[in-house]
């Protein structure tokens, strides 16, 4: 669920909460954990409520038989004692220690449930009385008749408002759900082992079981879920967040540069993942013996490929990532360069994808996603160059499947730097509809289904209106593997998909703006690679003259 949507109860909620915080003594750090415990409390005595009405109907009438922890249990729900009830916290004498009353609580459910033992907040007692009693009503408001996934979108909504408040510490555990969503509906997680290496609050998980549902599948059934996090306050809050979309995985703690934790080489069907960007200082004496890295440690002090190729040899042989990027790893050069060489060469690049800024917390600048395919290299190879070009500038004759592009040499580049809602002057994030586009690109070219739930319909007519793939000027082209040689190895999709031609009167200023500033982009970083030629050819020529 994107921030700024039209769910008033989420708005509603965040509003009494963020006016609360913004009358205390606590920073929106010290707050945020602990508002989310609440959340969580709420959720678990719902469950818990609705289970032991269910429970009591079937029991006996002349059955005298308590009921008990195993049979809460046998219905995979939390076990509350009752000093855990909300309903015990709300009713609390006035001359009672509320911070302490909470933190018990929270304590009493750790020590029933081993699944979530050490992962509650207990910090209540900072909160002033007044707060905490108004923050505890505030929530008991949540209505319980309305459909959906109702606690699961305030913990998400609530997550992605104290993220951007946090500003750069809210962006290491959080992403933009909009973002996510994207990643998961490119992938497609329908069935498998699903590993984030740097898995924050668990957004990639929780959107990865919506995904399963919206396709009418049941998510525990489905899919496993892995993920490691260096810190141990992140993965408290991943750990609630996937509680309270009634989901569970095997979550630890860990360094991932360094810890292997989940022995992941060639383990999973799905890996997903927002890495920081540009990380220096990473020890590589530590990595040299590594089996993760196969196409050997960049020289460079930066981890862009170091967490590239941790994504890519976590992949079993038919396994497909997702996951962003800094846009300078699409150009790098030198040793980085020849890691992405090797990668496009063993066709394991499927489809990259221009994002614009201001759709994260931590930075303003744009971004890349990657998407990787293991099982591509068992794709036909794209026809012989003598082939006649087909619609979209892919060779068309015999042998090709009636419709559809994806070739074991080819990659997709899509910009959708233009595509985009502004939230505020700061922020954007993507509509759904416009989710489902991107995505319904990758899925022609994969020669599968669209999908239009999300009403994308509109907007893929207009593009597409034969229901076939085709290379849009300014959207997306299919490169071939002699196509990306021929631009040095770039995987910039600026390079390839070029830009949308527009007369003066179709659009408006800023739209042309943005235009002209993506040429820009392509010539800037055209400028940077013939200097850097220069200077490669320049240093081997004082070499032979020296």
């Amino acid at each position: 669920m994107a921030i700024g949507n039209n769910n008033e109860i989420e708005k509603k909620l965040w509003a009494a909460a963020d006016q609360l915080r913004a009358n205390s003594q606590l920073s929106s750090q010290e707050y945020s954990a602990p508002v989310l415990g609440l959340i969580f409390l709420r959720y678990a005595d719902h469950k818990f409520t609705e289970a032991e009405k269910k429970i009591t109907k079937k029991l006996p009438a002349v059955s005298r038989r308590k009921i008990g922890k195993a049979d809460y249990q046998a219905k995979g729900v939390m076990y509350l004692p009752d000093e855990a009830r909300y309903s015990h916290l709300l009713n609390l004498p006035e001359g009672k220690n509320i911070g302490k009353a909470v933190n018990n609580a929270m304590k009493a459910i750790e020590s029933e449930n081993d699944e979530i033992k050490g992962v509650l907040p207990q910090t209540y007692t900072r909160f002033e009385k007044d707060t905490l009693i108004a923050l505890l009503k505030q929530f008991s408001n949540i209505p319980m008749d309305i459909e959906g996934d109702v606690f699961g979108k305030i913990y998400e909504y609530f997550l992605g408002k104290f993220a951007m408040s946090e500003g750069k510490k809210g962006g290491e555990f959080f992403t933009p759900t909009s973002i996510v969503k994207l990643i998961v509906d490119v992938i497609e997680p329908f069935h498998g082992r699903i590993y984030d290496p740097a898995c924050g609050s668990g957004g990639m998980f929780v959107q990865s079981a919506k995904f399963v549902e919206r396709h009418k599948k049941r998510p525990s059934a489905e899919i496993s879920i892995f993920g490691e996090e260096k810190t141990a306050e992140t993965i408290r809050l991943c750990k609630m967040n996937l509680a309270v979309h009634g989901l569970s995985g095997d979550i630890k703690q860990g360094n991932t540069y360094y810890d292997d934790i989940h022995n992941s080489i060639g383990k999973f069907d799905f890996v997903m993942a927002n890495p920081p960007f540009n990380v220096n200082g990473v020890d590589k004496e530590k990595l040299k013996d590594d089996k993760r890295f196969p196409y050997g440690l960049p020289k460079p002090d930066n981890a862009n490929y170091i967490w590239i190729q941790i994504f890519l040899s976590a992949l079993n042989d038919k396994g497909r990532a997702g996951f962003v990027m800094a846009n300078s790893a699409s150009d790098a050069r030198q040793s980085e360069l020849e890691i992405r060489q090797k990668m496009i060469e063993d066709n394991h690049v499927d489809v990259m994808t221009s994002i614009g800024s201001n759709f994260f917390y931590t930075v303003t600048l744009p971004c890349t996603l990657w998407f990787l395919d293991k099982g591509k290299a068992k794709l036909p190879p794209s026809p012989p160059s003598p082939l006649p070009m087909g619609e979209g500038g892919l060779r068309s004759g015999e042998g090709l499947p009636a419709k559809g592009a994806r070739y074991r040499d080819t990659v997709l580049f899509i910009d959708a730097r233009h595509i985009f809602r502004q939230i505020d002057r700061a922020h954007r994030d993507f509509l759904p509809e416009q989710i489902e586009f991107i995505s319904n690109i990758v899925r022609l070219y994969r020669d599968k289904d669209i999908e239009t739930d999300a009403g994308s319909e509109k907007l893929m007519k207009e593009h597409f209106p034969k229901g076939k793939y085709r290379d849009i000027d300014g959207l997306c082209k299919v490169a071939t593997l002699k196509d990306i040689k021929g631009h040095g190895y770039s995987l910039n999709p600026g390079r390839y998909v070029g830009v949308a031609q527009k007369s003066e009167d179709d659009g408006d200023f800023y739209e042309r703006l943005e235009g002209s500033n993506k040429e820009l982009e392509r010539l800037n970083t055209e400028a940077r690679d013939l200097e850097e030629r220069i200077a490669d050819n320049v240093a081997k020529l004082l070499e032979q003259s020296g």
